[in-house]
């Protein structure tokens, strides 16, 4: 409903920046609702993906191949004090998930790692098989025993502390600076794993 909304906004606005044109001390408050209107749209999209009702399109994807891909647009992303190494281990199954909300679910990771590194340090992004056994899924009930293609992101940051570990995936919890983040950049990548069926 919010987005029917938006798009209604959207659409007027185009037109009103049309017939704005010449108004050079108008024009600029029509970008201005063009700006808030897009960072409105992103902001659903980031509670659907932690409500997990965001639409996915998952299929078989080569997670190796997609993070090699997808790294370029980590360096550029990343501070060049911080190097980034890849650890992909060969033959991985192919998983179930949806790729564009995979990349974006590991550029979200990446920009937290990248804040919590204050200085000079390490980015590593690991793809390998792990199975999940009955006894492990003891301790997690929300995970499924069976085989998966594990995914980390791991930085030499200075970690968290256990309060903080506790609230990390919780809805617009933020250690940053009001204005930094919105605080639901972890728990939209909870929302897609949890609603991709795997194990965060």
């Amino acid at each position: 409903d919010f987005n029917n909304l938006l798009t209604v906004i959207q659409g007027n606005n185009e037109l009103l920046a049309e017939a704005l044109a010449e108004h050079k001390t108008l024009q600029p408050l029509t970008h201005m609702i063009s700006l808030a209107s897009e960072r409105a749209a992103a902001l659903v999209q980031r509670l659907l993906a932690f409500a997990r009702r965001q639409p996915l399109d998952p299929h078989p994807v080569d997670v190796a191949t997609l993070m090699e891909n997808v790294l370029p647009l980590i360096r550029r992303a990343i501070s060049e004090r911080i190097d980034i190494h890849l650890a992909l281990a060969p033959d991985l199954p192919p998983a179930m998930i949806d790729p564009v909300q995979l990349e974006n679910a590991l550029l979200n990771l990446c920009l937290n790692a990248r804040d919590a590194i204050s200085d000079k340090g390490t980015l590593t992004l690991e793809a390998r098989l792990a199975t999940l056994d009955a006894e492990y899924c003891l301790s997690s009930p929300d995970a499924s025993p069976g085989d998966y293609v594990l995914v980390s992101v791991t930085d030499t940051g200075s970690g968290m502390s256990e309060e903080v570990r506790q609230r990390a995936f919780d809805p617009f919890f933020t250690t940053k600076k009001t204005g930094d983040g919105s605080g639901l950049g972890l728990s939209m990548v909870y929302g897609f794993i949890k609603q991709s069926g795997g194990h965060i």
